[in-house]
């Protein structure tokens, strides 16, 4: 009997967050337990993983859209986490930059969720140019 999934896991998004999760653990791990970096990656990677899930679960596209938007945010931030942790030396470049290429396939897929699920501008709203990033190439059609 197969074994049964939920709609998010079928994402390839939500996949490549929870690599990135699964990836952080032992970099997490071994750093200080009081550097606040160290809180801040694991909650925003963890948070990454569970919006998209409760995202996905939405019906209507503007709440599902606000849950992507947040787990975008959240996986930036993780990449962010990286940045601090190699300023500061409690990280090597090499290593963050490994972090941040699952990051990268993780928020493109994000973001082509969210075009795809965005209702049209509304009339005076302001909006950002899509960012196409790099290593991004292929992922916009999440599933398709």
């Amino acid at each position: 009997m197969p074994t049964p999934k939920f709609d998010h896991e079928k994402l390839r998004a939500y996949q490549e967050a929870l690599r990135f999760a699964a990836w952080a653990g032992p970099v997490i791990e071994n750093l200080p337990a009081k550097l606040a970096a160290r809180d801040q990656l694991d909650r925003a990677s963890t948070s990454t993983v569970l919006h998209l899930a409760e995202g996905n679960g939405k019906r209507s596209h503007a709440d599902r859209c606000r849950f992507l938007d947040i787990a975008r945010g959240s996986a930036v931030e993780c990449a962010a986490c990286l940045d601090v942790l190699v300023a500061r030396q409690k990280l090597d470049a090499i290593t963050a930059d490994q972090g941040k290429e699952i990051l990268l396939a993780a928020v493109a897929l994000v973001s082509g969720l969210i075009a795809r699920f965005s209702p049209e501008p509304i009339s005076g709203m302001v909006r950002e140019e899509e960012v196409t990033y790099e290593g991004g190439a292929g992922f916009e059609n999440e599933n398709e």
